[in-house]
């Protein structure tokens, strides 16, 4: 199957540039000519903190610790450090920078692990293991002028009481412990040293994430900050102090009016309505105080979301990292990283379903599972990637794949786009309700996709299909004609009814799904008789009633045996009119419409004797309360294929029939109107 490559067209403003240090001006975040600097980035989650359900372990182990005793059960000790250390090699790479340039981010922010730099059980003792992938990200991100942003993800004892900072309830947190804090003073001490000079760096995000019991005004969430942003001053004046509230980055009460003249607030935005109303706490807090504002984190939903956020962030001037970039077997994720088969049984053994495998064999596993985590082995979410970086700018269709008809198109290659305007889905994005799809296969739209088990197949069918919605399909009509529709269906239960569409104009009637005895049961369903013009067009596939999987739609020419043999058709056949509503929408010429028929030859009858068998035909057409308007043809024809134009001239719009008579056939058609 030929597929269209992925180019991703941006809008790029001048100030998406990098130029030397990163300052706060004014309200503003401004590069060293003073040109304004909105962050348009990814977050590296999982790279150096590791969580449970980016690796499909969160049923087991949900720490970065959890998962690292998880593994050291298995394996050992150095073996487990040689297995991390594969692990980041392959998680982020030379190649995952240029690629993240090319599809037009402009800054990564990076999770840290404080025991990556300073072990806990050494307090104040410095390893290079840490600081040499910031060194790396450096040297990678400088030739495409990309910001790199330290985000402490996971601090001394942990600044929540969850996996994502590390948290270990047999230790005292950030919070109860003093010892903690002055290791976290002196980490960051440690890296402005070292780092006070690299312009490269965008800035210091001091503290990911904090969720704690710290009163009502936070005041030692705000104490530690300003000790840190005094240990980072007395070496580096340079960069950007990034501050995060209170839980989980949503509070940032107490923690103004600001304390540096470098300073930016941060916050994180999950599971909520798109609205101005819903970032509006931190959009005063920038007005008020002339302090510019970052959304440090989101992600996590579907792609209408993630376009939706994008778009206001974009609109209200906040620079914006998306979470994350890679995990395993996702939609969401920008990268999915494939599972090991041998992984894969692993997993099966940490979830109770497999007896304990051998050491060598776990060992050769999770190699392979290091080695899958190359951005050579993912699979590109090109969808997701147009969510973020195309639509928010330009939100016009693009084609998932070269649908060409004649030919098969399936039903999970709708096109990129927007909500309502490539697909609608009943449920297409959560707000705070939970899930978003039924699915969680292929793509990340609301849409429900499942794998399928169809003979032909893609792989993957849509499911679990709602009243009222519909796909559409860019698709390229080769020759004009006749054709024959394939739908390929399974449904557990009756009522199901589909309609296609093209260009907005009906294409047939509504189509009954039959029960085909279970959701992978496939059967074909046939609706011949189709008449499509040549050229490019917008097909639309509209489930009236849902209650039914489609794996695919086929378009064949509507030839017979018969005609394929040169004689005449063998049957009568009425078509639908096309276009149907006529005029197109929006078109502004004489609203006409084409009325396609065929009259049977008797006996054997071909083309060159076709005169001895006329049939005496009438094609009429009636307004709704059954008045005759219009006769178009009555008179005797010769069996064939007739076409006929009908001009409504002065008829109002609305629903008006058609109907097709002769000594031993009547067939009536529908039509709409709309002037």
């Amino acid at each position: 199957m030929k597929k269209f490559t992925f180019i991703l067209i941006l809008v790029i403003p001048q100030y998406l540039c990098a130029q030397g240090f990163l300052k706060t001006k004014a309200g503003k975040i401004v590069d060293e000519s003073g040109n304004e600097f909105l962050f348009k980035g990814i977050g590296l989650g999982g790279y150096l903190v590791p969580e449970g359900y980016m690796l499909n372990m969160s049923g087991f182990a949900n720490s970065p610790t959890e998962i690292k005793n998880k593994i050291r059960d298995l394996i050992g000790t150095e073996e487990t450090e040689k297995f991390f250390d594969e692990y980041r090699k392959n998680f982020v790479t030379r190649e995952d920078i240029d690629s993240l340039n090319a599809w037009g981010f402009n800054s990564i922010r990076l999770p840290m692990h404080y025991e990556l730099m300073t072990p806990r059980d050494t307090p104040y003792v410095y390893i290079e293991k840490g600081f040499a992938i910031i060194d790396s990200l450096i040297s990678w991100c400088k030739p495409h002028n990309m910001y790199l942003i330290l985000d402490l993800h996971a601090a001394p004892g942990g600044q929540n009481s969850g996996n994502i900072s590390d948290y270990d309830p047999n230790y005292p947190s950030l919070w109860e412990s003093n010892d903690n804090k002055l290791r976290t003073i002196d980490l960051w001490r440690h890296i402005a040293q070292r780092y006070k000079n690299e312009p490269t760096i965008g800035g210091y995000e001091l503290l990911n994430e904090t969720n704690w019991d710290l009163g009502a005004n936070n005041s030692p969430l705000r104490q530690l900050f300003i000790n840190i942003t005094k240990a980072i001053r007395e070496s580096d004046s340079s960069h950007i102090i990034f501050i995060e509230g209170n839980h989980y980055a949503t509070d940032l009460s107490g923690l103004t009016p600001p304390w540096d003249f470098n300073m930016c607030y941060s916050f994180h935005k999950y599971w909520s309505e798109v609205t101005e109303s819903s970032i509006s706490a931190y959009t005063t807090i920038r007005d008020n105080y002339s302090v510019p504002l970052w959304m440090s984190e989101s992600g996590e939903n579907s792609n209408a979301w993630f376009t939706e956020f994008i778009s206001l962030l974009n609109n209200k001037k906040v620079g914006w990292h998306w979470w994350t970039y890679k995990k395993f077997e996702s939609i969401s994720s920008i990268l999915s990283v494939p599972i090991a088969p041998q992984f894969q049984q692993l997993l099966d053994y940490w979830n109770g379903h497999r007896s304990k495998p051998s050491k060598d064999f776990a060992i050769t596993a999770l190699r392979l599972q290091a080695e899958n985590l190359n951005i050579k082995h993912c699979k590109v979410n090109k969808d997701v990637l147009d969510a973020m970086m195309r639509l928010p700018y330009d939100d016009s269709n693009r084609p998932f794949n070269e649908n060409v008809i004649p030919g098969r198109i399936y039903a999970t290659e709708y096109d990129y786009g927007l909500h309502n305007k490539a697909y609608h889905d009943k449920v297409y994005e959560n707000t705070g309700n939970g899930a978003y799809n039924s699915g969680y296969s292929f793509r990340n739209d609301g849409v429900d996709i499942e794998k399928c088990s169809d003979k032909i197949t893609n792989g993957y069918n849509v499911g679990w299909i709602d009243n009222g919605d519909w796909l559409k399909f860019s698709v390229n009509i080769i020759k004009s004609g006749t054709y024959d529709v394939y739908f390929r269906i399974a449904a557990a239960q009756s009522g199901g009814k589909i309609q296609l569409q093209l260009d907005n104009n009906g294409l047939t009637n509504l189509i009954d799904v039959p029960i085909t005895g279970g959701w992978q049961n496939w059967q074909t369903l046939v609706y011949r008789n189709v008449y499509l013009p040549a050229g490019k067009h917008e097909l639309v596939a509209r489930f009236f009633f849902g209650g039914f999987n489609v794996n695919f739609l086929e378009f064949k020419k509507s030839t017979t045996k018969a005609e394929k043999e040169g004689t005449l058709p063998q049957r009568f056949d009425l078509m639908q009119n096309y276009p149907n509503p006529f005029p197109a929408r929006g078109g502004r010429s004489a609203p006409t419409t084409t009325i396609k028929y065929s009259i049977p030859a008797v006996g054997d009858a071909t083309p060159q004797n076709a005169g001895a068998s006329p049939t005496n035909v009438r094609l009429t057409v009636y307004d709704i309360l059954g008045r005759q308007i219009a006769t178009l043809v009555n008179k005797a024809q010769k069996p064939g294929n007739y076409s006929v134009q009908f001009n409504p001239k002065n008829l109002p719009s609305g629903i008006y029939f058609y109907r097709l008579q002769s000594d031993n056939f009547t067939e009536t058609k529908k039509m709409l109107l709309l002037k």
